[in-house]
């Protein structure tokens, strides 16, 4: 942001009728010199710092020679003001921290700028969870820790009588190749960057993330899903048991993906609910990382 900034007031000039050094000099020869340099001479206050405007006095009361430069070298050197720091991420006021970088991490962020490390990643702890789904292979597995969640919201969800699906789990390097080639063959490269992550970049591939489908197979994987009742109950209870919708609406300028309401992704109850309660909704702000609307 600019500011305008006006200059100061000017010092007011020294008045042309003011007694000079060889007036005083004349009076002094007069015989009257102690009388009326007291008069015309004002003493300078004891404790009154040297100014920059106006010339001080010596202690004898004689005026200051005029100086021999207009400007006044500073007292003491200041030094320059500190960069200030980056704003800590709204993660971190959580009492607990986790890496953004390691894949087996609940708070890992990959995106189009953060791809896995290594790129062919497999998660060590893939299991099949206890719900109900239409997938098959590998895409019915998920990590341990996402396993477990999973299997406590499907069944809350069934609870509040919404049927959820499990459509896509854990998807492999190598699968995310073929996936993102077929994207490509029938869309183009560039229209395939805004669905489909390239190999290497894939939640799926981490195990942390899974679609979710309606027990009455409408909209999967459209648009229209977000109205259907598993995408409403998931979008409004998800952090309860640690998930938020990766690819909300909107966002897509900060995580590089349109919406996707059947996007569930992993980060923990603590991190879920947080990010809820500050009304923040994608992981690249909640956790302090830049956008990634496209691959660099």
């Amino acid at each position: 942001m600019c500011h305008d900034c006006s200059p100061g007031a000017a010092v007011p000039p020294v008045e042309s009728g003011a007694p000079s050094r060889r007036t005083f000099t004349q009076f002094l020869a007069a015989g009257a010199g102690l009388t009326v340099l007291a008069a015309c001479t004002p003493e300078a206050p004891a404790a009154m710092a040297p100014s920059s405007t106006s010339p001080s006095s010596p202690a004898g009361g004689a005026p200051a020679p005029a100086p021999e430069s207009t400007t006044a070298a500073p007292p003491t050197e200041v030094a320059a003001p500190a960069a200030p720091s980056p704003a800590p991420s709204p993660s971190a006021a959580l009492p607990r921290q986790f890496s953004l970088t390691d894949p087996a991490s609940p708070w890992l962020v990959v995106n189009k700028h953060r791809p896995l490390v290594p790129a062919d990643y497999v998660p060590a702890d893939l299991v099949p969870p206890n719900v109900a789904m239409t997938a098959s292979g590998e895409a019915a597995l998920l990590n341990s820790t996402t396993a477990a969640a999973a299997e406590a919201m499907f069944a809350a969800a069934g609870r509040d009588g919404v049927a959820m699906v499990l459509a896509s789990g854990y998807r492999s390097y190598g699968t995310q190749v073929g996936t993102y080639n077929n994207y490509v063959a029938a869309r183009g490269q560039a229209d395939a960057d805004t669905a489909s992550a390239r190999p290497g970049y894939s939640e799926h591939q981490t195990g942390w993330a899974f679609d979710i489908a309606d027990g009455g197979g409408a909209c999967s994987f459209q648009p229209c899903f977000a109205d259907q009742p598993a995408a409403v109950w998931a979008k409004a209870n998800g952090h309860r048991f640690g998930f938020v919708v990766r690819y909300p609406w909107m966002f897509h300028p900060v995580t590089g993906y349109y919406y996707e309401p059947w996007h569930l992704r992993y980060i923990g109850v603590e991190a879920a609910t947080d990010m809820v309660a500050r009304g923040i909704f994608t992981l690249e702000e909640y956790f302090g990382v830049e956008a990634a609307p496209g691959y660099p």
